[in-house]
């Protein structure tokens, strides 16, 4: 089971959606609240929310995905006993909460709406609130006896092998011609039939590389752990002449635009430098 959640200000438009008929919607769960329609909900929120104005996106959006097979099998009782175990574990017990099932798709999933608001006037906490959704989600997949987003990973993986050793075997011969920039790198792959989609975030910063091959789409790390982000740029940046932490630049070019390096990728790559000269230090006082 997969979980995803984040902070709203638009809860009447947000809830309305959850509620669409057009969507097969039905009620599976409701806390402190009476209403029966989106607007009633949402007025009853702005109750709450009205002790604390300095709160702006002051309602919890959460998106609970059992597996397609999971979801198939699960009655109303069974989601209502998801949503009440995921709210107990995110220490969301004791405030208005209302949750939907949309079965319109072949993935059953649950829209949940809680007011961030308590009703001491207390805004919840939402730091980290993506991650922790999906660590929460996880223990209560495993609680019930649920397929685990990684177990599903794994059968993934399994399932394409082939092709992620093809993947792999590929990048190794273009390594091996030694490329100094990413975009050689890239241009190296494309002529073997291997798209690199780079990851950037909202900040501009390079998270790291998908592979696409023969309509298979994987992050580096599932094709093989020496194809993150930081080894192969690491690998990349040596190949360029680089060989001290110091020179390790934040930025470089990509696809024409400048794109940044965190300071924690900067931080590995310049580690993983080092490692490569301590280890050549040592073949050549070892006479290798």
């Amino acid at each position: 089971m997969i979980g995803k959640g984040h902070s709203i200000a638009r809860t009447g438009a947000s809830i309305d959606y959850g509620w669409n008929q057009e969507k097969d919607a039905e009620v599976v769960f409701k806390e402190h609240l009476a209403g029966d329609s989106p607007k009633e909900i949402a007025e009853e929120f702005k109750i709450i929310q009205s002790q604390n104005q300095r709160c702006i996106n002051n309602t919890l959006s959460f998106i609970l995905s059992p597996t397609v097979q999971d979801g198939l099998n699960m009655d109303k009782a069974q989601l209502q006993e998801i949503t009440r175990l995921f709210l107990k574990e995110m220490e969301l017990k004791n405030r208005q909460a209302i949750a939907f099932v949309h079965r319109d798709k072949a993935h059953t999933h649950v829209h949940v709406y809680v007011n961030r608001i308590g009703f001491d006037g207390k805004a919840y906490n939402d730091s980290f609130i993506g991650k922790r959704s999906q660590l929460v989600a996880d223990n209560v997949a495993k609680q019930l006896g649920l397929a685990r987003v990684c177990e599903v990973q794994q059968e993934k993986l399994q399932e394409l092998k082939e092709q992620r050793v093809d993947i792999k075997h590929i990048n190794d011969r273009v390594l091996e011609t030694r490329p100094k920039s990413i975009d050689e790198y890239n241009n190296k792959m494309k002529v073997q039939q291997v798209k690199v989609i780079p990851s950037i975030n909202k900040s501009n910063q390079l998270q790291g590389f998908r592979f696409e091959y023969k309509g298979v789409n994987l992050k580096g790390s599932d094709v093989h752990r020496s194809m993150t982000g930081v080894k192969l740029i690491g690998e990349i940046t040596q190949n360029s002449g680089i060989t001290r932490m110091k020179e390790v630049p934040d930025s470089f070019k990509l696809l024409d635009k400048t794109v940044q390096i965190s300071a924690k990728m900067a931080a590995s790559i310049a580690k993983g430098l080092m490692k490569q000269v301590i280890k050549r230090s040592l073949d050549v006082g070892l006479g290798f």
